[in-house]
């Protein structure tokens, strides 16, 4: 039987997905990050996929978002969106620390994935830990600064910029420390799967199949890298595409 357990790490609400009879192993994890305006609880028919399989799943609110909104307006999350981002990413670090102390993760045999903006994170984290054994993108991009450049666009185009120059100088730093579009040698053949919808007007197709076109050179293990486009498909991730990134985590990281 599956279980779902609220489990806070830190300061970070958590789910924990698990199949009963493994709640005190340690088993492979997947860390899954839902998408801006989301909530943990979205990602759970996934999360079922995956414990079903085996893995010890684990859905964490982002800042804002969830068990954690704090009574931003739409457009005040929204110019926080890459804030989110960022402490996604040092979060994840935590929790994995967090499993680490309580034995429960397997051989270090550690998977991220996500949808949207959780995807983003997915791409950043890949660059910032070496520790991550495999990951999915689902309708993310690996291309940070390119995506800034074309929220800010919009976001002045709407109105004038709330940020400053110096502001937006320290942003584009720390993403291009973690951009894996700038940092594909970081990769080092992990494991690696992308989904997204060729209809996708939020996130846009393009970023993530032609990363997939430039990064294949630098896997000489074929099967390490997937792209999978999904026709007529929007901004929203299908149940066939929770099979394939089930199917991915369970053939590259038990």
């Amino acid at each position: 039987m599956i279980g779902i357990y609220q489990e806070p790490i830190g300061d970070i609400p958590c789910l924990h997905v698990i199949n009963q009879k493994f709640v005190e192993e340690e088993r492979p994890v997947v860390v899954y990050f839902h998408g801006f305006t989301s909530a943990k609880e979205q990602n759970l028919p996934i999360a079922y996929m995956l414990a079903d399989k085996g893995f010890r799943v684990l859905l964490p609110d982002a800042l804002h978002h969830g068990e954690r909104s704090s009574g931003l307006s739409d457009n005040e999350r929204q110019l926080a969106f890459f804030e989110i981002v960022l402490k996604n990413i040092s979060e994840l670090d935590i929790i994995r620390q967090y499993l680490l102390k309580n034995k429960l993760l397997k051989k270090n045999r550690l998977g991220v994935a996500g949808t949207s903006m959780g995807g983003i994170t997915t791409s950043a984290a890949l660059v910032k830990y070496s520790w991550v054994n495999a990951a999915a993108v689902m309708m993310g991009t690996p291309k940070l600064q390119e995506y800034a450049k074309q929220l800010l666009y919009y976001v002045e185009k709407n109105g004038q910029s709330p940020f400053t120059k110096e502001e937006l100088d320290d942003l584009f730093k720390q993403l291009a420390e973690i951009d894996l579009s700038y940092h594909m040698e970081s990769l080092h053949e992990r494991p690696l799967m992308f989904w997204h919808g060729e209809n996708d007007k939020v996130v846009p197709f393009e970023h993530s199949s032609s990363f997939y076109q430039t990064v294949k050179p630098f896997y000489k293990k074929g099967d390490h890298l997937q792209f999978i486009g999904e026709k007529g498909r929007e901004h929203k991730v299908s149940i066939p595409a929770m099979h394939h990134a089930t199917d991915w985590f369970e053939r590259h990281l038990v």
